[in-house]
C-alpha cells in the first residue's frame, strides 16, 4: 500500500509499504478514506526528529471503512464506517474508566515515561504505524473506533479523530459559563475550532493570531480580534475588552510552534543538527520550547482565571513564572485529548441536520496522498492559505 513516511529531518516521502495485518483477536483493518495533516505532525520535522526512524509511517487523524475484523471483534463488521481516535486506548483500564484515555495503562510507554501510544508519532509514543496511508491496523476494535453512519461526507465526521475532541477538551478544562470571556491564542485548526465551539456554547470570544488568513476564518463566528504584532498593545487590547481584568480563561492553542524567542529557536535548530544519541536526551530534558504564547496567556488571564493549554510543548525544563501564577491564583490545566471521553457527546452534535461547527467547510485543502511531501512544506511555511489539509488515499 501507499503511505507517507518519515525519511529524515524535514523529509517526508510517499512509499510502498507492507499492508497491515491483524495481530490480535480484537484488531481491525480500516481502509482509509480521509486522513488529516495536523500541526503536531510538523513537530516530527525537527523537535521530535531524534525519536523517528526512516520509514516510519506518519499521520493520526483518519476515518474510513472497516475492511477486516479479528475473531474477538463483536462491535463492528466489515463495511462499517468508523473514525479512529489518534490516542490508542483500551477503554477499560483504571485510567480509561476515569475518562483519562490519553493515559491508558494498556498502551503507556514506560521506557520513555509517556502516556498512551499515538498513531504515527515516534518512539516516544509507541512507534505505531500511522494513518496517512491506504490502510490502517487499529487495536481494541470493540472500544476504540467511533462508528458513524454512511451518507454524510467524510468532512462531517473525520475531525472526531483529533481536532474536535482536542478543542472540546480545551473548553471543558477552561470551565466557563455562558457569557464568560475566553481568549484563544492561535487560530490554526485547533484554535479555530475552539472559537467555534465557544461561540456555540454562548461564550464571548477573543482570538489572537499573527496570520491574517487564519484570523479571517474565525471572524465569521463573531469573536473580537486582537493583533499580535506587538505584545504590549495586544495585552492592552485584551484588558480594554475585559474591563481591565483580563480574560476569564485563556486557551493556548499554539504550543511549541510559538514565535518570539530567537534564543530558544536557535537552540532548537542546533539540537536538530546533533546526532540522535546526543539530541534525544536534550530534547527530553532541555528547555527548547518557545514560550511566548504561554507567557502571554499568563499575563492576559484575570486573577483567579484558568489557562487551558492545548498546544503541544516538548521541553521538560522550561522556566515557568511560578511566582506570578501563584500570586494571580491561576488554574492551569493541560494534556493530550482524551478522545473517547468526549466523542459520544460531540457525535450527537454532528448528527444533527445543521452543521453547527462548520465542519463540512473546515478543511482548506483536499489532496491526494501523493501530494503529502509538498503539503507538509506548504503547511509548515503557511503558504497558499493552508490551514487544514485532508488527504484522500
Amino acid at each position: 500500500m501507499k503511505a507517507v513516511t518519515w525519511q529524515g529531518k524535514g523529509t517526508m516521502s510517499v512509499e510502498e509499504v507492507p499492508d497491515p495485518r491483524l495481530s490480535l483477536p480484537d484488531d481491525i483493518v480500516v481502509k482509509v478514506t480521509s486522513t488529516g495533516l495536523c500541526g503536531s505532525d510538523l513537530h516530527l520535522y525537527d523537535p521530535l526528529a531524534p525519536f523517528m526512524e526512516p520509514g516510519d509511517v506518519v499521520g493520526h487523524e483518519p476515518m474510513g471503512v472497516v475492511e477486516e475484523v479479528g475473531p474477538g471483534v463483536t462491535a463492528l463488521r466489515p463495511g462499517d464506517r468508523v473514525v479512529v481516535p489518534f490516542t490508542i486506548s483500551c477503554g477499560s483500564c483504571w485510567m480509561c474508566s476515569r475518562g483519562l484515555h490519553s493515559q491508558c495503562e494498556a498502551t503507556q510507554n514506560h521506557e520513555h515515561g509517556t502516556g498512551a501510544s499515538l498513531f504515527g508519532y515516534s518512539r516516544l509514543y509507541g512507534q505505531v504505524p500511522g494513518a496517512q496511508a491506504e490502510y490502517l491496523r487499529v487495536p481494541f476494535g470493540n472500544a476504540l473506533p467511533i462508528k458513524v453512519p454512511h451518507g454524510p461526507p467524510d468532512d462531517r465526521f473525520v475531525f472526531l479523530s483529533d481536532v474536535l475532541p482536542t478543542a472540546w477538551q480545551a473548553l471543558e478544562y477552561a470551565d466557563l459559563d455562558p457569557g464568560d470571556t475566553v481568549l484563544v491564542l492561535g487560530a490554526g485548526p485547533i484554535g479555530d475550532m475552539c472559537v467555534r465551539i465557544a461561540r456555540h456554547r454562548g461564550l464571548r470570544v477573543i482570538v489572537a493570531d499573527p496570520v491574517a488568513e487564519r484570523i479571517d476564518r474565525s471572524t465569521s463566528y463573531g469573536p473580537d480580534v486582537v493583533s499580535l504584532t506587538d505584545e504590549a498593545p495586544a495585552l492592552q487590547q485584551v484588558r480594554e475588552l475585559t474591563r481591565g481584568r483580563g480574560a476569564d480563561a485563556v486557551i493556548d492553542a499554539v504550543g511549541m510552534e510559538a514565535h518570539g524567542s530567537p534564543v530558544a529557536e536557535g537552540m532548537a535548530k542546533v539540537v536538530a543538527l546533533l546526532p540522535d544519541r546526543v539530541s534525544e536526551p536534550l530534547v527530553r530534558s532541555a528547555g527548547v520550547d518557545r514560550l511566548a504564547a504561554l507567557h502571554f496567556a499568563i499575563d492576559a488571564v484575570r486573577r483567579g482565571g484558568t489557562i487551558s493549554v492545548v498546544g503541544v510543548y516538548g521541553g521538560a525544563m522550561d522556566p515557568m513564572p511560578l511566582m506570578e501564577l501563584f500570586d494571580k491564583q491561576v488554574h492551569l490545566r493541560m494534556g493530550q485529548a482524551n478522545v473517547r471521553r468526549w466523542s459520544d457527546e460531540i457525535l450527537e452534535l454532528l448528527l444533527q441536520d445543521e452543521d453547527h461547527l462548520g465542519v463540512e467547510g473546515f478543511a482548506t485543502h483536499h489532496l491526494p496522498l501523493d501530494d503529502a511531501p509538498r503539503a507538509y512544506r506548504d503547511f509548515r511555511d503557511k503558504r497558499d492559505g493552508m490551514v487544514k489539509v485532508l488527504f484522500r488515499p
